[in-house]
């Protein structure tokens, strides 16, 4: 008669915190959080290398999936609007980038933006007969008017031609949506490729140091971050907002990403609704 399997800590304690109110498992991430963010304080000085960590994980991400694409011949579970909605944000972030900097951001949004544009190719041409288009019908209008109207209406005043003030403003307003389709496309399918799983993941890490720079950024000082990049009293709260919006849409699915990688399973399926 074999012996019973033990049950892993990991898994106890993912059993354990899913019996938890949904409020103490909101106060749980938030502290989490918190001591993730004083970590990331107190062990790197330039807080300019959170937006670079931000913007490398996602080129790598990309990268990973480019290879998964090529090597296993298949887009399954991948979201194509997902993908073009990411080039469109990081078009107008790069045209941006070029007018106004022109550094290490500018290069990791233009390989990320190259690297995205070659994805794009793979699903429409390359691979096509595996791509779940039934799955992947999140009309992009939903996301591209209101992002587009909302940076008519609230944008950054800064020393810049209005052009190029709403260009910036739509692209943190598309941003924070961009992983929606994707999302969605996951929620639907009964399945989730891993490939898919470790991209968006990634997705999550990149969101979490760009919120952590504008976290410590504000908490540096004293809350001066916000207007210094936009005079007004709209555009620096709803900056923020987008960047909650953002990080609260991703972290969800890692939850159950990092609950299913502990316990030696494909992830599923979210649980919870987008």
């Amino acid at each position: 008669m074999g012996s019973k399997r033990g049950v892993s800590p990991t898994n106890k304690m993912f059993a354990w915190v899913r019996k938890q109110s949904m409020k103490l498992k909101i106060g749980m991430i938030i502290t989490v959080s918190l001591l993730a963010l004083l970590v990331l304080k107190f062990t790197i000085k330039d807080q300019d290398h959170f937006f670079v960590a931000s913007e490398t994980v996602h080129f790598g991400g990309i990268l990973i999936l480019i290879h998964t694409l090529i090597k296993q011949k298949t887009c399954s579970g991948l979201s194509l609007k997902t993908q073009e909605l990411t080039a469109i944000f990081l078009a107008v972030r790069l045209l941006c980038s070029l007018i106004l900097e022109a550094d290490i951001h500018t290069v990791l949004d233009f390989s990320t933006l190259v690297s995205t544009v070659w994805v794009i190719y793979m699903i429409r041409f390359k691979l096509k007969t595996t791509y779940m288009a039934d799955m992947d019908d999140f009309p992009l209008y939903y996301l591209l008017v209101p992002a587009a109207g909302l940076a008519i209406l609230v944008h950054p005043y800064l020393p810049f031609p209005l052009f190029g003030r709403i260009l910036w403003a739509f692209c943190v307003y598309m941003e924070s949506v961009s992983v929606l389709p994707q999302l969605r496309m996951m929620q639907k399918a009964k399945m989730i490729e891993p490939f898919t799983a470790h991209y968006v993941f990634a997705l999550g890490i990149s969101r979490f140091f760009g919120f952590a720079h504008l976290i410590l950024q504000v908490y540096e000082t004293g809350g001066k971050y916000l207007f210094l990049i936009g005079a007004g009293y709209i555009w620096p709260p709803t900056v923020l907002l987008s960047e909650i919006v953002q990080t609260f849409i991703l972290a969800d699915f890692c939850y159950y990403y990092i609950k299913s990688v502990m316990s030696g399973h494909l992830l599923v399926s979210l649980q919870s609704p987008v």
